[in-house]
């Protein structure tokens, strides 16, 4: 045998070995191509699944920051005019206490002085209608039930004409902005009879 044909069957020999190897390594596998395709959709499935999952919670929370959004922009649009509103409250009290200071002096029959309250009496109901015009409301709780949302208290009074716990002085008129307490009406409070005494330094 020549050298030539040694090296030709050493070729083929190598050949086959890897032709073999191949083959065994296909074997190997075993039912893997059966199943591969089983557990590969299941897979796809799970990761389908976890996908939509976290689309649904992403719409989720979408949906809460629009929510927050619209009701932190309506109550901006309703409150907006709160600082302005505390602004205006001294014009309307110096109004009210001009008018009150007014009224001993219109016992004497002072013409003059009768005519200046009449124009501020004027100018307040303009200025109290034009606040109405924006929602802001006036508290004067004279009789009502004390209320410590839309009252503060400045102290309790003997008074046995009146219900226990109810407003027997109003110190100061309140006012509201879109049902909310722009400034609470101060007031003097009705104790109830036979209630023990408040400690002030408490």
């Amino acid at each position: 045998m020549s050298a030539d044909e040694k090296r030709n069957e050493q070729v083929e020999e190598e050949l086959k070995d890897t032709a073999e190897s191949a083959s065994q390594e296909k074997g190997g596998t075993g039912d893997a191509p059966e199943n591969a395709p089983e557990n590969e959709t299941e897979a796809l499935k799970a990761q389908a699944q976890e996908f939509q999952e976290q689309m649904l919670r992403f719409q989720a929370e979408m949906q809460n920051v629009r929510r927050r959004a619209e009701i932190d922009v309506e109550k901006a649009h309703k409150f907006a005019l709160e600082k302005f509103v505390k602004e205006l409250l001294p014009v309307a009290d110096s109004l009210e206490k001009a008018v009150e200071s007014t009224e001993a002096q219109e016992d004497v029959g002072n013409k003059q002085v009768a005519s200046i309250r009449e124009g501020v009496e004027m100018t307040l109901s303009l200025f109290m209608n034009s606040l109405r015009k924006f929602n802001v409301e006036q508290l004067n709780p004279l009789g009502e039930p004390f209320d410590p949302q839309q009252h503060e208290a400045l102290s309790m009074v003997p008074a046995p004409d009146s219900e226990p716990n109810s407003v027997v002085a109003v110190v100061q008129k309140g006012y509201t902005l879109n049902n909310r307490v722009v400034r609470p009406a101060m007031v003097m409070v009705a104790k109830a009879e036979g209630s023990p005494k408040i400690d002030e330094q408490a």
